[in-house]
């Protein structure tokens, strides 16, 4: 198979914006052993990934702040690699109800993994060695989460995308200490959709997170589409988490730009856990119509998903939920940080491929056969519903206006409207009113690649790059490419939650960006 470095078709990606690679990329063969539509084949991945050029929509530069993991209680040993090379499912978290709360227990806790297939690396994740139990939160219902934070360093829990009240949200201001417990708890108001949680301290959410504290969230609620849907974890509702990591032989995991640039490293691509640079993991397909969610944790590399054959695949679902009808496409484009969701209807065995395109100053490139789903089932699967969801799109016109920069300081340091985001105090913050409805221009001011991330509420788009966006671009959202010099256009409504002390972020989700202080502060007031 031919090795490519970008997707076969951009039209109908989920982030849509053009990309262009600038730079070479210190790129040898890939190649792929023939084989049939349940075949599993080899993979050969000797090539380092690519080095961004100083200029251009993939060049970046930012040193990432030093964190050290400690080693310590709770570790335990666990191999990344499944020998049988069928796909990994995590663990469904069972909470304990009692009445309409449910109650979730995590504990964040290093450990050791093999990320590279016969090396140890040390690691960290929830309730484990690496990555973390997958929840079920219902619409309607209270969440309270019970999070033990046995790293031997300060965390925090972030819920990527979740609508819950700032104090909640676990962003750098809910930072807790090794051996404290921080219990969260919160309605849950968001419809369904997938989210994900993840560490967010000033300074430590690249390390942390590429270590492996990371993990998935399906919001479920009781409308007729999510009844007509795929549903049943595991089995026909698949969860797949794609990160692009930075590893060096020893097996240590890389997160700041020293070490990215040190030579030996290679850039392996994980599927909930799993090195993929060597295999193509198998699913079995019980039920002819599975849905997949999948989330790009990667820390600063773009995924795009595709089909093997050049089929399409059904989206039914961008970051922040259904999309109006269920559309096919042929790519789907995920920067750092985002989700979607499709189905797929099978009578055949077809593999899913993850296109890695370099989105930092180095990082994975080339075309992955990570999933071969092979149909086993005889039941006949209802048509999918005509309609979704309703999304009504904004008039802007009355909206007010802002204009939010992204930037680079001296040096490594990043900014946002000027600010580098490297303490509270030091960040910009920005002040707004409960049921105040806005239009912000997110401007690139750089020539490198950033994934812009908002906490709180969703953000439908009105431009990407002076267009009017169309497709899947007309869902909703909550993390976005911005490419080099370009711009997005995004409008919101701050609706629930309002607090005088604790603020929400928005930032770059390349989390070495945010590390080095592209990130500001966001204050919802009563008006």
């Amino acid at each position: 198979m031919t090795h490519t470095t970008e997707p076969s078709s951009g039209a109908d990606r989920q982030g849509r914006g053009a990309h262009a690679r600038v730079g070479g990329n210190d790129k040898g063969g890939h190649s792929k052993e023939s084989r049939g539509s349940g075949g599993k084949g080899l993979h050969r991945r000797k090539f380092l990934g690519g080095m961004a050029g100083a200029a251009g929509l993939a060049a970046v530069g930012a040193a990432g702040v030093t964190f050290s993991m400690l080693t310590g209680g709770n570790n335990s040993k666990a191999s990344a690699a499944d020998a049988s090379g069928t796909l990994t499912i995590p663990e469904l978290l069972e909470g304990t109800t009692s009445g309409t709360t449910t109650t979730y227990t995590l504990t964040a806790q290093t450990g050791t993994s093999e990320v590279l297939s016969g090396v140890t690396s040390t690691t960290a994740g929830y309730n484990g060695s690496y990555l973390g139990p997958t929840m079920k939160w219902t619409k309607g219902n209270t969440a309270l989460l019970n999070i033990t934070n046995s790293l031997g360093a300060d965390t925090t829990v972030h819920f990527h995308g979740a609508h819950i009240p700032p104090k909640m949200d676990g962003g750098p201001q809910n930072a807790f200490a090794d051996g404290v417990t921080w219990s969260p708890t919160f309605e849950v108001l968001d419809e369904a959709k997938t989210l994900w949680y993840h560490p967010h301290a000033l300074g430590t959410t690249a390390e942390q997170v590429v270590k492996g504290l990371a993990g998935m969230i399906i919001v479920e609620d009781d409308s007729d589409v999510s009844a007509a849907l795929p549903s049943e974890y595991g089995v026909d509702d698949i969860p797949i988490i794609l990160q692009c990591l930075a590893v060096d032989a020893a097996g240590d995991i890389k997160y700041e730009a020293a070490g990215y640039r040190t030579s030996g490293v290679v850039f392996p691509v994980l599927v909930n856990g799993t090195n993929v640079d060597s295999t193509t993991l198998g699913f079995t397909a019980t039920k002819k119509r599975t849905r997949f969610r999948v989330l790009n944790a990667s820390p600063s590399d773009i995924m795009t998903v595709q089909r093997g054959d050049g089929g399409t695949l059904t989206q039914i679902a961008t970051d922040q939920g259904y999309l109006t009808e269920a559309t096919e496409v042929t790519t789907i484009r995920l920067v750092a940080g985002a989700r979607a969701e499709f189905v797929l209807d099978l009578e055949d065995a077809v593999t899913l491929q993850a296109v890695v395109t370099t989105g930092w100053i180095r990082g994975g490139s080339g075309t992955y056969d990570f999933l071969t789903v092979t149909p086993d089932a005889t039941d006949t699967p209802a048509d999918l519903p005509s309609t979704l969801n309703t999304i009504t799109r904004y008039d802007t016109s009355a909206f007010t206006e802002r204009t939010i920069t992204l930037g680079q300081g001296t040096g490594a340091t990043m900014t946002i409207d000027g600010a580098a985001g490297l303490t509270m105090a030091a960040m910009t913050m920005i002040s707004t009113t409960l049921d105040a409805e806005e239009v912000w221009t997110i401007k690139n001011a750089t020539q490198l690649e950033h994934s812009f991330h908002l906490h709180d509420v969703p953000y439908q788009l009105i431009e990407i790059n002076g267009e009017t966006p169309t497709g899947v671009d007309l869902g909703w959202f909550d993390t976005y490419e911005v490419v080099g010099g370009g711009s997005i256009k995004i409008a919101m409504k701050f609706t629930d939650f309002a607090d005088d002390t604790y603020m929400y972020m928005l930032h770059c989700h390349l989390l070495q960006h945010e590390d080095e202080g592209m990130m500001a502060s966001l204050m919802v007031t009563d008006s």
